[in-house]
């Protein structure tokens, strides 16, 4: 599966599942432009790139600025743009969760990808080809109490990647996601209390490993790939289908 001359964006990529996934692609010869609100861990994972034989380079974004940063990572043409950015968010009832709590999972999790969407999808577009894979999740699948805010985020991933593959298809663009279950990162071993009995009902028995998620986002982003429009690949160990 070969990525030479393909310039990859993946938002969110300074650590966790964007970060396997940054990597993920520089290995099959994308030159990846990683970004996140950190430079200092953005600029470590483009190194740790490159020392391993990749391309990277880091392009600093806050995408909770909204059409300013989209415009920050949208200056030379991409070819796979890989919406990965999220605000993770831990359950909590819906009465609790604060309005800016909700501007900002809003702005992060949807806005910011329709925003870079519909700046790069039409130059992939004009020159007839092109990748975007939209991270989603089981949440926006399954309802969960506690999750109201992040399954609305991700069920509307799921909602626009179907609607982006119908503008965009025609013109050569692939429009997918991937969806993830839960998934061992820094971030959610905290959670891991509240994840244990999803993982007990589901099939695998275990929690997905970034480089999992990290290798569906590369098929789908793939000429393997080559005819698949508008789907939305679980990466979840099954839990999503029993």
């Amino acid at each position: 599966m070969n990525l030479s001359n393909r310039t990859a964006l993946v938002t969110g990529s300074t650590d966790g599942i964007g970060v396997a996934i940054a990597r993920a692609l520089a290995a099959e010869g994308a030159r990846v432009l990683v970004s996140g609100r950190d430079t200092a861990r953005g600029e470590k994972v483009a190194a740790a790139i490159a020392e391993a034989g990749g391309q990277a380079d880091f392009v600093r974004a806050d995408l909770a600025e909204g059409l300013s940063a989209a415009r920050a990572l949208a200056t030379e043409p991409i070819d796979i743009l890989v919406n990965n950015a999220a605000m993770l968010l831990a359950p909590q009832p819906t009465a609790e969760v604060a309005e800016e709590t909700i501007d900002r999972a809003l702005a992060v999790n949807i806005k910011a990808a329709f925003l870079l969407t519909g700046l790069i999808a039409p130059g992939m577009a004009a020159r007839g080809h092109g990748a975007i894979v939209n991270l989603g999740s089981i949440n926006g699948l399954n309802g969960s109490a506690g999750s109201a805010l992040y399954s609305t985020t991700k069920a509307a991933m799921h909602s626009l990647t179907k609607s982006w593959a119908d503008e965009y298809g025609p013109s050569g663009v692939r429009v997918n996601t991937v969806a993830p279950g839960p998934t061992t990162t820094e971030k959610t071993a905290k959670w891991d209390e509240h994840i244990a009995p999803l993982i007990a009902r589901a099939p695998s028995r275990r929690t997905s490993k970034p480089e999992e998620i990290a290798q569906a986002v590369v098929f789908l982003a793939g000429a393997h790939a080559s005819n698949i429009h508008g789907a939305l690949l679980t990466v979840d160990g099954g839990f999503s289908a029993v």
